[in-house]
C-alpha cells in the first residue's frame, strides 16, 4: 500500500516519540528501509525528511537509484547480505555499507570504491545462516578494514528472533566493543527492538514495517 509523504512524517515521528521516551539522551539516526517497496516508497520517504534510506537487495537498490536519480536527495545504505560480485554494481550509489562481515568482502568495496565508509556487521545470534563475523573476530576485521583504507564507521548487528529483551546481551556486548575500537556509529535496533536497543546504545535504527507496513510478498 502507497505511503504519502505526510503520513510518513506522522509514523517517523511516533518512532522518534518511541526513541526519545527509552531514554538513551543522545542523538539517533532513523534510517528508512524501502525493502519490497517501489521507488514511490524511497520519494516519499525523502520529501518526509528521511533522506538515509537502507535497502536490503543490491538489484532493488540499482533499480530504484537509476529509476529516481541523484535529485531525488535519497542517501543510500546497503544493509543486507552482500556477495562480492554484487559490489561494483552497488559502488556508484551506496554512501554507508552496512553488512562487511568477512575481509574478502572489504578489500572488493576497497577496489571498487576506495576510502568508502562501512560498517563491521557482527552476528549477534550466533545463527550461522544468519550475516556478521564472530563479536570475538571483530577487532580484526575492522583493523583489516583500515588497513585496505575503508572507513570504518562502527559496527551493525541484528538482534535475534523472537522477544525483544532476547537482544539485549548481544546489544551491550557490540556496543562495549564499539567503544573500545572507539567506533561512533552503532547500528542496531529495528521496528520490534529499537526500544532495547536505543537503551543499550544505538545511535541508528533501521526501521521498515512501523514507517511503511507490512512489505508486500517479493516476487
Amino acid at each position: 500500500m502507497f505511503v504519502d509523504a505526510e503520513t510518513l512524517a506522522e509514523r517517523a515521528a511516533g518512532v522518534r516519540r518511541r526513541v526519545t521516551a527509552a531514554g538513551s539522551g543522545q542523538e539517533v539516526t532513523l534510517l528508512a528501509v524501502t525493502k519490497g517497496f517501489g521507488p514511490e516508497a524511497v520519494t516519499a520517504a525523502v520529501g518526509a525528511g528521511l533522506a538515509e534510506v537502507g535497502e536490503n537487495y543490491a538489484q532493488e537498490l540499482v533499480d530504484k537509484a537509476d529509476a529516481l536519480g541523484p535529485a531525488a536527495g535519497a542517501v543510500w545504505h546497503f544493509i543486507g547480505r552482500l556477495q562480492r560480485n554484487k559490489v561494483r554494481h552497488l559502488a556508484p550509489y551506496v554512501t554507508l555499507w552496512q553488512t562487511v562481515d568477512r575481509a574478502e568482502l572489504a578489500a572488493e568495496i576497497a577496489r571498487r570504491a576506495p576510502g568508502a565508509a562501512v560498517l563491521v556487521q557482527l552476528n549477534l545470534s550466533g545463527d550461522p545462516g544468519k550475516g556478521g563475523c564472530p563479536p570475538a573476530a571483530s577487532d580484526e576485521l575492522v583493523g583489516r578494514a583500515r588497513d585496505l583504507g575503508l572507513d570504518v564507521r562502527g559496527l551493525m548487528g541484528v538482534g535475534p528472533a523472537g522477544p525483544p529483551d532476547a537482544a539485549r546481551p548481544g546489544f551491550r556486548d557490540l556496543v562495549e566493543r564499539a567503544e573500545r575500537l572507539a567506533l561512533p556509529v552503532r547500528s542496531i535496533g529495528m521496528s520490534a527492538d529499537l526500544e532495547v536497543a536505543v537503551q543499550e546504545g544505538s545511535t541508528m535504527v533501521r526501521v521498515g514495517r512501523d514507517l511503511f507496513g507490512q512489505r508486500p510478498p517479493r516476487a
